[in-house]
């Protein structure tokens, strides 16, 4: 994707139609790459597969999904479920017909799903290679999408106007972009499924706003709530449970994954919630360092604590020093979402998360701060050698991103220490910090 791109929620643009019919070619051709696999045998795309994309300085994800027959069977009726996912949960759909073959009932049958949908919908007809194709092209008029957009994906013809005209039904980005200011803040409630993440919300609101179900994977789509708590207004965000890896996952706990991803992109601070009566499991941890990478302040829940007894209280201690070791700094707190007990403790966590989060260190204290540890525990000797920290900088916040330059590269033992030494004497609860180490060149020696 475009590092120019826009910020915020990411677009999806779905790519449908009947088998062998040239939709990855055309998802090809949109990408500029060759991505897709492609062949001239129906149903070489079993799974849907999604890309970022970028055109006229907007980014989008693109989604191309497998041939879709109405009538299927077999592997071929699962994949035709996985493209009607695909519609469900895009924001616009291309709706691929080969011109050189016609309407047929399978792509009348398409349409009629595609109307259910109420999803915006672009008309391709695909392999127009020249203007008497694409005078044949125009009885798709017949389908009553509207104008067929005509295009040759394999050889690029008329890909540029589609795109265009992609971009047009395409939902714009929101006008507050992550890093823009003014805005409420934005928190992503995030965890496994059926830890308690839409009771969180509803309790927060006072009201049911989502759907609350014992099946794991109720919500799909996130749920954006404007909230007003402890005298401000948050803009929370409900999130699909994370099941699997993104790789493993399929229908729909893999937009699942898709739209969970970008809402951890746009948030400020995610709440993880964990269901206290249950061990942390490896998605759990799957899921801490998703945030962890994106940079963004974390707040710990343990939900469902009406369930944690004695006994459950001391293995959880245990588990909370082996997996949670490397987030000692985020605050944890304790709550029953189903009844509100102790739900007044989100908003404290917030805020001193957000805090840790845009913290910035003058230039001069943390030069003093550093020259005081340098002093007090140097790095050790190794191989002869002892680098020692000339001077840093912290080059950025929200996350709070540190440049220290010095005459060899640092150990990763003392690193982490310099990371400690840092939060004991300037705070930064709730917000991961990024240490990046810049060694001096050796100087040649002049003849």
């Amino acid at each position: 994707m475009s590092e120019a791109a826009p910020t915020g929620v990411v677009p999806v643009l779905a790519v449908v139609g009947r088998p062998n019919v040239g939709k990855s070619t055309l998802v090809n051709r949109i990408l500029g790459r060759r991505e897709a696999v492609v062949e001239d045998i129906p149903g070489v795309t079993r799974d849907r597969v999604s890309y970022d994309a970028e055109w006229g300085g907007r980014a989008f994800t693109l989604v191309d999904t497998g041939g879709w027959d109405p009538d299927a069977r077999g592997m071929a009726e699962r994949i035709k479920v996985q493209a009607e996912v695909a519609v469900s949960l895009a924001d616009a759909v291309l709706f691929v017909v080969d011109a050189t073959v016609g309407i047929t009932d399978a792509d009348e049958a398409v349409v009629r799903v595609l109307r259910k949908s109420g999803k915006p919908v672009l008309l391709v007809a695909n392999k127009v290679d020249d203007e008497r194709r694409e005078a044949e092209a125009y009885g798709l008029w017949n389908l009553g999408l509207g104008e067929p957009h005509v295009v040759s994906a394999l050889h690029g013809r008329g890909s540029g106007d589609l795109l265009d005209a992609a971009l047009e039904i395409l939902p714009e980005p929101p006008e507050a972009g992550p890093g823009e200011l003014g805005g409420p803040r934005r928190i992503a409630i995030v965890g496994r499924p059926n830890v308690g993440k839409s009771s969180l919300l509803n309790q927060l609101a006072g009201e049911e706003r989502v759907v609350v179900d014992n099946v794991a994977g109720t919500t799909v789509d996130p749920v954006d709530e404007l909230i007003d708590l402890g005298g401000q207004t948050w803009r929370f965000i409900d999130t699909a449970g994370i099941r699997k890896r993104v790789k493993e996952a399929s229908g729909h706990e893999y937009y699942a994954w898709l739209r969970t991803s970008t809402a951890i992109e746009r948030a400020e601070v995610c709440v993880l919630v964990l269901a206290g009566n249950e061990s942390i499991a490896e998605q759990d941890m799957r899921i801490l360092q998703e945030v962890r990478e994106a940079g963004k302040a974390l707040v710990i829940a343990f939900n469902k604590w009406d369930l944690v007894d004695a006994e459950r209280r001391y293995y959880l201690d245990r588990e909370i020093e082996r997996d949670l070791v490397q987030v000692q700094w985020a605050p944890r707190i304790n709550i029953t979402a189903r009844t509100g007990w102790h739900i007044d403790r989100i908003v404290p966590a917030l805020d001193r998360a957000i805090e840790g989060w845009e913290t910035r260190v003058s230039t001069g204290a943390l030069n003093a701060f550093l020259g005081r540890i340098v002093a007090e525990h140097p790095h050790p000797v190794r191989g002869g050698k002892q680098p020692r920290i000339l001077f840093g900088s912290q080059v950025q916040s929200a996350p709070p991103v540190f440049k220290l330059f010095t005459t060899g590269r640092l150990d990763q033992g003392y690193e982490r220490f310099v990371e400690r030494r840092l939060r004991e004497e300037f705070g930064f609860v709730g917000t991961p910090i990024e240490i990046k180490v810049q060694a001096r060149e050796k100087r040649k020696n002049r003849t």
